[in-house]
């Protein structure tokens, strides 16, 4: 106590740590309304430019040496951002009803396309990456597992849901379980095994926020590993990931393989540690001439950690964990339980995708033919990621205090920009009388 004055009780709350007081600020500043959708719009923003940016950078040489310029494959990759944007952008603007009429019409899609890539002459891409898993319609090629995947995320939220909801119980994942069987029979019979885990991903997603029983959730987890061991084991190649896969992690890889199977992997590994932790500077890599295979798609985490060091690896790992985090936070926010499934199943979607590209390229797990989301060069995967989402910032834009905060405080300066309108909240029953009040009464 100060001189001359008389001892007085500290308050029970009272902390003189200022890092407490400030941890109280930032809880009070992300709990306020729509920060939610402005921190997953800033994030998907940054992700999309950071991606185009090193596309260009990874591209570059392979881009000179087809004869056509440094700037082909960013031109090329930039035009499908902007097709991804405006998908972006047509799945902020519509009501959060919309999505389950959509969803039927996604699945029977993804049917016909998974069917048609089958057909010889019509799937391509078994010369390059060995799978014939893309249908080529003039310059774009379109990857129809991507749009599986969406679809049994959009249709399989709302069929899990509405089932669950009035019979509670394992038989209401039925109809779900055959469609994502027979999306899984496609993608094995297509030998897609990177598209098959990010299949795999939202199915065990929908199954768990669906609130299946755990034995259940085992044998489904159980049933798709079997499946991918027994892929694997289909084909040779496929066989040695699992040998590049321990090489990679003990950092032993032995003189007959640095040519050979672990020869990316290792080449990876060198291009990381080569950037330490500041890189060697934008567009200074080293690996991208022709040293690291598939620097512009799978492994260009390893190019963008080259150049941009540690601390920028960290931030794209930190941006696709914030993602994580409040595409959560939506998913618990929601009243409707078909925007929290659907908010939950599109957000570990993208992100386990995400991490799981990157601790391949670190070597921590086996390595498969999957992108890493809004970064990788890649047609079909940017328009799907960013459609994908525009849905989750719709969810975000439905939050309850979201809409009570728009409507009395007004839309943020982005909405009236891109002319997004004013979120509005559902009502029981309101949109049933409404389709039934369209069609005359039959007596």
């Amino acid at each position: 106590a100060r001189p001359g004055r008389p001892d007085q009780p500290r308050r029970p709350d009272a902390d003189p740590s200022p890092w407490r007081g400030l941890a109280r600020k930032l809880g009070r500043l992300i709990d306020t309304p729509q920060t939610d959708y402005k921190v997953l719009l800033g994030i998907t923003l940054v992700l999309t430019a950071v991606g185009l940016t090193m596309v260009l950078s990874s591209s570059m040489v392979t881009s000179l040496e087809g004869g056509a310029g440094v700037w082909q494959e960013f031109i090329k990759q930039g035009r499908l951002v902007v097709v991804g944007l405006v998908g972006m952008w047509a799945a902020m603007r519509v009501r959060p009803s919309f999505f389950r009429r959509l969803g039927p019409w996604l699945m029977v899609l993804s049917f016909v396309l998974l069917v048609a890539v089958l057909i010889p002459g019509v799937g391509v891409g078994g010369e390059e990456v060995g799978t014939n898993a893309w249908i080529r319609i003039g310059p774009v090629g379109i990857q129809p597992s991507e749009i599986a995947k969406i679809g049994l995320a959009v249709w399989g939220s709302n069929e899990v849901t509405r089932r669950v909801r009035a019979t509670p119980n394992a038989r209401s994942f039925g109809p779900f379980t055959l469609a994502a069987g027979a999306v899984f029979a496609l993608c094995v019979i297509q030998g897609d095994l990177g598209m098959m885990m990010a299949i795999s991903v939202v199915v065990v997603a929908i199954y768990y926020f669906g609130g299946v029983d755990r034995r259940l959730l085992g044998v489904v987890v159980g049933g798709i590993a079997v499946l991918g061991a027994a892929v694997i084991g289909l084909a040779s190649y496929r066989g040695k990931r699992i040998e590049t896969w321990r090489e990679t992690l003990t950092l032993n890889f032995h003189e007959g393989t640095t040519q050979g199977a672990a020869y990316q992997s290792r080449q990876g590994i060198l291009s990381l540690s080569d950037g330490s932790m500041f890189g060697q500077g934008l567009g200074q890599s080293r690996a991208k001439w022709f040293y690291l295979p598939e620097a512009k798609n799978d492994f260009i985490f390893a190019v963008l950690g080259e150049e941009l060091g540690w601390l920028g690896a960290l931030l794209v790992v930190f941006l696709f964990a914030g993602l994580t985090w409040f595409g959560i936070r939506v998913a618990l926010a929601q009243s409707d339980p078909y925007l929290r499934m659907l908010a939950a199943t599109v957000t570990v979607g993208i992100t386990v995708q995400a991490f799981y590209n990157m601790s391949y390229v670190l070597g921590l797990v086996p390595m498969t033919g999957i992108q890493l989301p809004l970064i990788s060069a890649g047609g079909t995967s940017a328009v799907i990621t960013l459609s994908s989402l525009g849905i989750l910032l719709n969810c975000a834009r439905h939050e309850p205090a979201t809409i009570s905060s728009m409507q009395h405080e007004g839309r943020p300066l982005i909405d009236r920009l891109f002319l997004l309108p004013e979120p509005r909240p559902a009502e029981p029953g309101r949109e049933r009388r409404e389709r039934t009040r369209a069609r005359p009464a039959q007596y």
